[in-house]
């Protein structure tokens, strides 16, 4: 069949295209930004048509010859407004589909009772589905909960948790009982939709082998990773209040984690069991082997897929992330310079130059770190101008260079955990200069690994960001006096 795909850069999207090329079939991905796809080893298999679903114009062109047309977008990480934002959306998408004579839309949303008390989150997943029915063509939605995956959202928060939190405080939302499925499953539901008949125009619930809480999972997790971990049943933490410590403690925003938290209160469990009359074929997994099966990616650093993938826009200056245990920021900048220029800078930090932003600051640092037995800042660099892998760099060591394009340094003073520092220059797709990427990486040291982090966060951002920035200023002036 010719297939559109919606939210290819997403969690589900990105999955679901190379299971669908392997049955054969022909795709067209809807994106707004190609660039996100870059790197995907099925990207020269399927057609990237590039557009925004509240553009009736991109939707009336990426619709033509299509049959069925998957519809994986939601806008919760857009703030407010999100909601009546991902109805229009539908709503043109539907309309675009009638229009174009597109045979059915196959959508995943949220499982849940309808009733007036479901959460903003689930009710508008749920809308959405009314909203895409409303032009004609039929839908199979599909309603999902939690969502067991190396990547997923759900598994990241229960992920995350768990390993940081050896004392977990739990307010009422961890014991609503759930029905999680493994993102496995979800796959070949969406994928076995297109040759069940019967699955036109229903909406069918999905969900695993068991039904279990949110405190069940975490606890299995931690057996799963010999860790001891205590539970502590509290009645006065508030959504408000959980969606601040998930920011805290995950790499979950606040503005992501409140809704999410607001819809467990609503039990996400199957009770309409026509999914196993529909796909006989399809044996829902326990939460225990999706799980394993996670665990196991990520053990393998096989993860394909996460759900911060799509998240951010174009060209974010700042991306706090966290991934596979590690704390990570990036600060991107443009700069009007050839690549070779930019990296002479950069690959020229330290020692008696100095660090270009905030020397006071960074000598202060070596002189602590100094006191408690560290390095210090003393130990200068090796050359001026030339680095090399294993050099000294006053309390870093040098542990990758890659001449015009990158380096990468290990912190060796002490901290709880490990750190390193990475500059990066690209050039640019479509005009002259580059880009500079410059990441910090920390992998914290328990629970004390994360409070230094997050106490110091504020003035590494004043120190890194004003780095950057003179790199960038550097390299400029040099590429200027060189024309």
């Amino acid at each position: 069949m010719n297939l559109l795909i919606t939210g290819a850069t997403g969690y589900v999207g990105g999955r679901l295209v190379p299971r669908l090329l392997e049955d054969g079939h022909s795709l067209r991905c809807l994106v707004r930004d190609p660039e996100r796809l870059k790197g995907r080893p099925w990207l020269d298999k399927v057609e990237v048509f590039k557009g925004d679903v509240l553009k009736s114009d991109d939707l009336d062109q990426v619709m033509l010859g299509i049959d069925t047309a998957y519809y994986l977008i939601h806008s919760l990480g857009g703030g407010d407004g999100y909601a009546e934002r991902d109805l229009q959306a539908a709503r043109a998408f539907a309309q675009a589909a009638k229009t174009a004579g597109v045979k059915r839309i196959i959508y995943l949303g949220g499982l849940a009772k309808e009733d007036r008390e479901l959460s903003e989150h689930l009710r508008s997943r749920q809308a959405t589905g009314d909203a895409l029915r409303e032009a004609g063509v039929p839908v199979t939605e599909f309603r999902a909960g939690v969502v067991v995956g190396s990547g997923s959202l759900s598994f990241e928060m229960i992920r995350y948790l768990t390993e940081r939190v050896p004392v977990m405080v739990c307010p009422s939302w961890v014991y609503t009982p759930a029905q999680p499925v493994g993102i496995r499953d979800v796959l070949e539901y969406l994928a076995a939709a297109l040759s069940r008949e019967e699955s036109l125009g229903r909406i069918i619930e999905i969900g695993g082998a068991d039904v279990v809480t949110y405190g069940t999972m975490m606890t299995a997790y931690a057996e799963a990773r010999g860790l001891k971990r205590r539970m502590l049943p509290v009645p006065f933490l508030t959504p408000r209040l959980s969606s601040y410590w998930v920011h805290l403690v995950t790499p979950i925003p606040s503005a992501i984690a409140r809704p999410l938290i607001l819809g467990l209160k609503n039990e996400n469990k199957v009770t309409d069991f026509s999914a196993l009359e529909i796909f006989p074929d399809i044996t829902p997994s326990t939460y225990q082997v999706a799980l394993n099966r996670a665990l196991a990616r990520l053990d393998a650093g096989a993860v394909e897929t996460r759900w911060t993938d799509a998240a951010g826009d174009a060209f974010p200056h700042v991306v706090l992330e966290s991934r596979e245990g590690l704390i990570l920021e990036h600060r991107r900048r443009p700069v009007r310079a050839a690549p070779e220029k930019v990296f002479s800078i950069f690959s020229g930090i330290g020692g008696e130059r100095g660090w270009f932003f905030m020397n006071s600051a960074w000598r202060l640092r070596g002189a602590l770190d100094r006191m408690i037995g560290g390095v210090g800042l003393r130990r200068g660099r090796r050359d001026p101008d030339q680095l090399r892998v294993g050099d000294a760099l006053d309390f870093w060591r040098v542990e990758a260079v890659e001449p015009g394009h990158l380096i990468r340094l290990r912190a060796e003073m002490k901290v709880p955990g490990k750190a390193w520092l990475e500059f990066q220059v690209e050039p640019r797709d479509s005009e002259p200069g580059s880009i500079l990427t410059q990441t910090a990486f920390f992998a914290p040291k328990g629970l004390w690994g994360l409070m230094y982090w997050y106490a110091l966060y504020p003035l590494h951002g004043i120190i890194f960001s004003g780095l950057i920035r003179q790199i960038v200023r550097r390299a400029e002036q040099r590429a200027e006096q060189n024309e």
